[in-house]
């Protein structure tokens, strides 16, 4: 398996070197769908100015990236192009690798488990494996990654984003290796770069528990014991990288500048986000409101599910993920590709999924239509930004169909494994009727 990853990480870098000296690379810089105001090179480099003349750069409103970035780019500039292809290489590699152990790891509960949780007798061709699924879906995941458009893109316009999903991506196989002190540390770096990922500390903390045993019982002290050893690292942890931010910087200002713009929103630069149109057209008096019911999307979903999934933690993993990237205030098209990579991971949810097709080609058409209704609107003045929110609207709208989609068929797989793909129906009569509820055979 070395050998065709090594060949795909090799065509992902001369794909991304022949585009960084394209003409390409300059248009997508300013593309509103690649760059935001949080994670845009033309800022890095405007903010490293301003440092090097003395000046801080969260003195006005240039820059929203985290202190350690500026640090990152101040030694790397001049290798930016390999800085960015690095990260999208640490990205696919660490999915492929945690794909690998979650499909090795699946594979040995289902070959050992007891009697009591092994699937009904009906529904035993569910939870077969078979070598070329063991072999492939990792390289898959990587692959979906690398040649992924939307990750092309934002790697050759120099977006953070890129940095974002490579330690998001390590924080996913950290808990997936069962580390929980490299777990709580890459969690709490993903948070301090962008906030959302704090909603991967439920279902991080409850995969470790998963592997070591530990119920999740009120009643257990060593759940409370082991909640807050992984709570004290990951807070441990957040606390030293905003120590280390404030003696680079020399004072709190960022905490403002990066944390409070992202869930204050104060810039309405369009993005392919549910926010700019919302706060451009909403009265002052209400904005407070829209912003926090806007905002408790991102947060919310992740109590209900973590409940419902707690017995499915990588799942969940997985769904909130895709949400963070959903509901963000600022995202941009590097974040949807994060979680479009993880989808090879769950192939085995194919037979029961509704709306996939459908939903495929609305995304399709919505990232072709962007830059369309883009020029109509700002280059040609024959458009005006309620075309180009109609378009947000549907690709937002497709992404959560899509979630939901996978969410359902999670749910209705798990059903038919616990208690058989036969149902028994009554009719009104009282005859008892049995309805076969089978998906295509999983070979």
């Amino acid at each position: 398996m070395a050998a065709p990853l090594t060949l795909l990480l090799t065509l992902a870098v001369v794909i991304r070197a022949i585009l960084f000296g394209s003409s390409l690379a300059a248009l997508v810089a300013d593309s509103v769908e690649v760059v935001s105001p949080l994670n845009a090179w033309k800022r890095a480099m405007e903010a490293l100015a301003l440092l090097d003349l003395g000046i801080s750069p969260y003195s006005g409103d240039v820059f929203h990236g985290s202190p350690l970035i500026i640090c990152l780019f101040h030694f790397v500039v001049d290798y930016a192009e390999v800085t960015f292809m690095t990260a999208d290489g640490i990205t696919a590699v660490a999915l492929y690798l945690a794909a690998k152990d979650l499909d090795q790891q699946e594979f040995r509960k289902q070959k050992h488990a007891p009697e009591a949780e092994r699937p009904a007798v009906n529904s035993t061709e569910l939870v077969r494996r078979s070598p070329g699924d063991m072999y492939h879906v990792p390289l898959q995941v990587a692959a979906v990654y690398l040649l992924n458009p939307f990750t092309v893109l934002s790697c050759v316009a120099k977006s953070t984003s890129g940095l974002n999903n490579a330690v998001t991506a390590l924080h996913i196989l950290a808990t997936v290796k069962g580390s929980a002190p490299l777990s709580a540390t890459f969690l709490a770096l993903a948070t301090y770069q962008s906030v959302y990922p704090v909603t991967l500390f439920a279902p991080a903390l409850l995969y470790l528990l998963q592997r070591r045993c530990i119920p999740v019982e009120a009643h257990r002290s060593g759940f409370w014991f082991f909640l807050l050893q992984y709570s004290f690292m990951y807070l441990g942890s957040l606390a030293v990288l905003l120590g280390l931010s404030f003696s680079l910087v020399g004072s709190w200002d960022f905490l403002w500048s990066v944390h409070g713009f992202i869930l204050s929103v104060p810039d309405l630069t369009p993005n392919v986000g549910l926010f700019w149109y919302v706060f451009s057209e909403v009265f002052d008096t209400f904005r407070l409101f829209f912003l926090c019911a806007l905002q408790v999307n991102a947060f919310l979903y992740a109590v209900p599910l973590s409940i419902k999934l707690q017995e499915h933690p990588a799942f969940l993993m997985f769904t909130l993920t895709a949400l963070a990237s959903i509901f963000r205030s600022y995202p941009t098209v590097g974040d949807v590709a994060l979680y479009l990579a993880l989808l090879p991971m769950w192939s085995r949810l194919h037979p029961y999924l509704r709306n996939v097709f459908p939903v495929s080609c609305v995304l399709l058409a919505c990232s072709a239509m962007f830059p369309v209704f883009w020029h109509l609107w700002i280059h040609a003045g024959s458009g005006n930004p309620n075309y180009y929110y109609a378009v947000t609207l549907l690709f937002n709208a497709a992404q959560i169909l899509l979630v939901e989609d996978y969410i359902h068929a999670y749910l209705k797989r798990e059903h038919h494994l616990r208690h058989g793909q036969t149902t028994v129906l009554r009719t009104p009569q009282t005859h008892v009727v049995e309805q076969q509820d089978n998906p295509p055979t999983i070979t």
